[in-house]
């Protein structure tokens, strides 16, 4: 199975060379983790991301493998549960041993490893867009930060439709509140403004009381940041509230083509979202993705944002310990900068000195069948700035 990275299987140097700090590494193997939830409400979002990392992980142990040694797998479930995650990472840097992690999607269970990241030197990559307003040494951000989806996708909202009101809605906890802070600066910094902003507990299913003010108050831009199975009734109940999306503007940064294919095409269609990536790319290298990804997880499947954005994180990880020629992690992190994949599915990504990644924005418009018709997208890859002035 062909992969994004290409390459030709090398010799194996010796272990002792490759592997000075101890890490789950023998002659013929490499032990990685995979944490991320597949039990509770961030299940819809985070399966994904399992599937396609262990695609990139199948496809370069085929290729060869890194440094010669085939990759094993070690996976903890999240449950979507912030201690869980701290409890399993720690398990599988202290215990397992393993030579990176990837992992998490909420910006909770990040914050939630993060500490143990940093005390164990181990190396996370995290593939999730998030609020930014973080830089750690042991992390890869494979995702957008804020300036990158968040202000992106509010200037072209503004500009394309017009928009003066937005009310703001989200789920509670760090991500969404964190970003739309930062949105509420941006719309009125830019001469508009919020008309309302309210927050929902993680799997909350009951939304016609905000709908009700939504409907009183009539904002130009309904701006969702709501996150896992809560998206299933909240687009069900616009609908059923009688909200047309082709007439009232609905900009998401959190609804993938994976939440999709949960809420129904039918029951999302004509809202917009700004992401990176869309399953519907037209290039060489997004074709060679779906098509392994499908043949692999089957033909009814999806591949949304993070999902792309996790497949990265194998690759990003594999150039730079052969680029190092080391699996130590201080070695691998000194590597990293400047690797770029120009085979990546959303067609071309590097690694910036802040760990995060130049990439594109691009504005989907959500269609009945699940997927999104790309509308827009920058002419250029945007650098990455996590700690943008003014928004801190």
């Amino acid at each position: 199975m062909a992969g994004i990275g290409g390459g030709v299987a090398q010799a194996a140097p010796a272990t002792a060379e490759v592997n000075t700090t101890g890490l789950a590494i023998t002659d013929t193997e490499v032990t990685v983790g995979i944490l991320h939830s597949v039990t509770g409400t961030m299940a819809i979002s985070e399966t994904g991301s399992v599937q396609a990392e262990k695609l990139a992980i199948e496809q370069i142990n085929a290729s060869g493998g890194i440094l010669g040694r085939q990759i094993k797998i070690i996976q903890e479930d999240g449950a979507s549960d912030w201690p869980t995650f701290a409890e399993k990472a720690r398990k599988l840097l202290v215990n397992d041993k393993t030579a990176a992690v990837f992992g998490c999607w909420t910006s909770a269970s990040r914050k939630a490893v993060l500490p143990v990241f940093e005390k164990e030197n181990g190396l996370l990559y995290y593939p999730t867009f998030y609020e930014g307003l973080e830089q750690s040494p042991n992390v890869f951000y494979t995702g957008q930060e804020a300036t990158q989806q968040i202000l992106a996708g509010i200037d072209w909202v503004m500009k394309d439709k017009g928009a003066k009101s937005f009310y703001l809605l989200g789920s509670d906890y760090i991500w969404p509140r964190t970003s739309n802070k930062i949105a509420r600066k941006h719309i009125e910094m830019n001469g508009a403004q919020v008309l309302g902003e309210e927050y929902f507990p993680l799997g909350h299913t009951q939304f016609n009381s905000v709908i009700n003010k939504i409907k009183l108050r009539k904002p130009d831009v309904i701006y969702a940041i709501i996150v896992g199975g809560s998206n299933v009734a909240f687009y069900k109940q616009l609908k059923a509230a009688g909200i047309d999306l082709s007439k009232q503007t609905l900009l998401t940064i959190s609804v993938t083509e994976d939440e999709v294919r949960g809420i129904g095409g039918e029951n999302i269609a004509g809202a917009y979202a700004a992401m990176k990536y869309f399953q519907s790319l037209d290039n060489e290298n997004n074709k060679a993705f779906v098509k392994a990804f499908k043949d692999m997880w089957g033909q009814d499947m999806v591949i949304g944002d993070v999902t792309q954005a996790a497949y990265l994180g194998p690759w990003l990880w594999k150039a730079a310990v052969e680029k190092a020629g080391s699996f130590d992690v201080d070695k691998v992190r000194e590597a990293s900068p400047g690797i770029e994949l120009t085979t990546a599915p959303e067609g071309y990504v590097k690694i910036h000195p802040n760990h995060h990644l130049w990439s594109k924005t691009r504005i989907g418009l959500a269609k009945p069948d699940g997927q999104f018709e790309v509308l827009y997208e920058t002419a250029e890859l945007m650098e990455p700035d996590p700690f943008p002035k003014g928004y801190q």
